[in-house]
């Protein structure tokens, strides 16, 4: 049960998530993306080989470190590609339930109500192009996971800097939790 239900955060954060800020923000052409069912809505999903590769990286990392109860914090940078300045910062606290163990198991909660959280975050997401500044020029993306210090890191990862944008605004989105992760999102972007 555990697992079943980290994949539910995993897929949101990874597949979903990170495919829905990078179609919603055009940080990639719509054409490279697919439109697919999921959580009771259409989402849009990269087609993009390259792009595929690198997220099921990323994911594949994110994944281990979740089931060991280690991530603290994703964070996905949108960047302008000529001035590299930080455009948006979209983050995901996540919050583990470590007091789970095998004698308490971990919290009760229907992966119908899960589904309809992480819809609800995703609706806001598609919904802040409503609010987010135009981003005019070419874009790139980063992925920033945040985990315990003493965690053993691939050596093809980086260490980078929490890229924080000077004179931004933040949105609280809504929140979602399983029965051991509670998950808290907000977009930062520049003042324009």
């Amino acid at each position: 049960m555990k697992y079943v239900l980290s994949n539910l955060n995993i897929n949101f954060i990874s597949a979903f998530g990170i495919n829905s800020i990078l179609y919603q923000r055009g940080v990639y052409p719509p054409e490279s993306f697919t439109r697919t069912q999921k959580y009771g809505l259409s989402l849009f999903v990269t087609s993009d080989d390259e792009l595929n590769k690198y997220l099921n990286a990323v994911i594949s990392q994110v994944k281990e470190w979740l089931y060991s109860m280690t991530v603290k914090k994703l964070v996905v940078v949108i960047k302008d590609v000529d001035s590299n300045e930080v455009l948006e910062r979209w983050q995901f606290d996540v919050e583990n339930d470590k007091t789970i163990s095998k004698e308490n198991g971990p919290k009760e909660k229907s992966e119908k109500q899960i589904n309809s959280e992480i819809a609800s975050v995703i609706r806001q997401i598609t919904a802040s192009i409503t609010f987010l500044p135009l981003l005019e020029g070419p874009c790139s993306f980063d992925v920033l996971v945040y985990t315990d210090k003493d965690i053993d890191v691939p050596e093809s990862w980086g260490e980078n800097g929490p890229c924080l944008i000077e004179n931004s605004e933040e949105v609280r989105l809504r929140s979602f939790s399983t029965t051991i992760h509670k998950v808290d999102a907000m977009v930062a972007f520049k003042k324009t």
